[in-house]
């Protein structure tokens, strides 16, 4: 604030430099729906690597294909993802625990036959057993989680001096709520204390992991937060990856990829879509990829990315036998990859976006195959000598050569959507602010200094910022109207780095030199 001076002497003031830096949001933090033996159910759980997958969500199942496409991810240069578990009928384990003729009631964290494999232990050997007058209402807790197989013990919680009073800082449903990973009280808590018990309670045996979920399960609920719509409780993610229902089910088109597209769109966010497993021929893809192209509608088709054919890798599961999976969690890796050794502008292609851990592919396309499906929008995945398994396309839904989107390349859409999350975030703060040049000349400092850096980096076309950028805010762009309605306009333009498609070489003999 102004310094008001009252005696004679120097004063010091802060004057605001009125620089505000905007930074780049994150790019490729990838959102996977599908089933899992454990874990939240319509909680998007951020994990930042396989191992996290494993303890939060139970690792590989055959029975999720999502869980093997976040292995992918990971395997392909992936770092950030969130998990969105669903289910269809599953149940949480229950612990009975005797107490003086009541019952105690423990239940797993989450529903899964995972539950059936824990154990309970109560004792009363507490802080104050060898006082005069022991507090009755306490006693020690241990649980375990048991390898159904080996009787081996996975993991160990141990409470101690917990209480089923509800006046204590220890009441035993305060405490597993925030201390246990395994169990919750379910129910009410009895007035007497568990009795002490010489051997382990095994569970009730009541958990079920329940039977493969569908659309209506993965599409879920707006209005309770649930499927796709649970990603309302994240900050942010920039792709979703929604794998095949079972391995041999697809996800539905006009039900759920139709709304997840929509979303993405909502969420400035790329939707990767797998090749349907009836997509086995090139007829069979053309046909496939204008079918969803006309079921998501030619305007949602700009946030969303297919690629064809599917991966065959080993299963770690079945003695690493071959099997056939879909591409959407490899090609998210390649994608984070890309971004974090070029940006978010370079294509996700090319002999650099190269498979690890693929054997071979599901179908092996020749340079006209591949010429066929390109110009529909259809993304190829290649096989090719030294090389190995590559992404070999780079266009959104909408890059159909007949559609002329101005979106028809992946790396044009995501910068674009990189730039606009970026700028939403980075000018919040000029809501309320006084709309009049002091401010534009701010907003102009700050934005321009966004999208210099990105020039710098490689981002745009152009060997000057004159040819690369503009940022315009001035009245020109915000009117008197404007100013009385509220409003402030923020004009951004960028000339976008596209992909080198097409190269093309002539070459030209030259004729011997005549003498005239």
């Amino acid at each position: 604030m102004p310094v008001s001076p009252t005696y004679p002497g120097v004063y010091i003031e802060e004057v605001l430099s009125g620089v505000r830096t905007i930074i780049g949001v994150a790019t490729s933090i990838t959102a996977f729906i599908g089933r899992a033996r454990r874990g939240p159910v319509n909680e998007p759980t951020r994990i930042q690597s396989f191992a996290d997958y494993e303890r939060a969500f139970g690792g590989l199942w055959t029975e999720s294909p999502m869980s093997y496409a976040v292995s992918h991810y990971f395997l392909h240069g992936g770092t950030d993802a969130l998990i969105v578990r669903v289910h269809k009928g599953a149940n949480a384990a229950t612990l009975s625990l005797p107490a003086g003729g009541e019952t105690l009631t423990l239940a797993a964290t989450s529903p899964g036959a995972w539950g059936n494999n824990l154990r309970a232990k109560v004792d009363h050997e507490t802080k104050d057993k060898d006082d005069a007058s022991p507090d009755a209402n306490l006693f020690n807790l241990k649980i375990q989680e048991v390898d159904p197989d080996t009787g081996d013990v996975f993991v160990t919680e141990t409470f101690l001096n917990i209480s089923i009073s509800s006046d204590s800082s220890r009441f035993i449903t305060k405490v597993l709520e925030y201390e246990s990973n395994l169990v919750e009280v379910q129910g009410t808590v009895p007035a007497t204390r568990p009795d002490d018990t010489s051997t382990s309670i095994s569970s009730n045996n009541d958990g079920s992991d329940g039977t493969a979920v569908t659309d209506a399960e993965v599409t879920g609920d707006s209005t309770q937060r649930t499927g796709i719509y649970a990603l309302d409780k994240a900050d942010l993610f920039n792709l979703l990856c929604i794998p095949p229902l079972t391995h041999d089910k697809d996800v539905g088109v006009d039900t759920t990829l139709a709304k997840a597209v929509k979303y993405c769109k909502d969420r400035r966010a790329m939707l990767i879509v797998d090749p349907g497993s009836g997509w086995t021929t090139v007829a069979a893809a053309e046909s496939g990829v204008n079918d969803v192209r006309s079921k998501l509608g030619n305007d949602l088709a700009t946030n969303a990315v297919v690629y064809f054919p599917r991966l065959k890798m080993a299963d770690p599961l079945k003695e690493n036998r071959t099997e056939t999976f879909v591409p959407c969690g490899a090609v998210a890796g390649i994608f984070a990859r890309t971004d974090s050794q070029r940006g978010v502008w370079k294509a996700p292609a090319g002999i650099d976006a190269s498979f690890a851990g693929v054997r071979e592919l599901s179908y092996k396309l020749s340079d006209s195959e591949n010429g066929a499906l390109n110009p529909l929008g259809l993304n190829c995945l290649r096989t090719f000598p030294v090389y190995g398994n590559v992404v070999w396309g780079a266009r959104t839904l909408a890059g159909a050569d007949r559609l002329s989107s101005e979106w028809k390349y992946v790396p044009v859409r995501r910068l674009a959507l990189f730039i606009e999350e970026s700028l939403y975030r980075g000018t919040q703060w000029v809501v309320f602010e006084p709309n009049d040049e002091p401010l534009w000349a701010q907003i102009r400092l700050n934005v321009g200094a966004f999208m210099q850096n990105l020039f710098r980096q490689g981002a745009f076309q152009g060997t000057s910022p004159r040819g690369a950028y503009f940022v315009k805010c001035d009245k020109e762009t915000t009117t008197q109207n404007d100013i009385d309605r509220g409003v402030v306009n923020i004009l951004v333009g960028f000339a976008p780095l596209k992909p080198a498609e097409f190269v093309i070489i002539k070459i030209q003999q030259i004729a011997g030199q005549i003498e005239t």
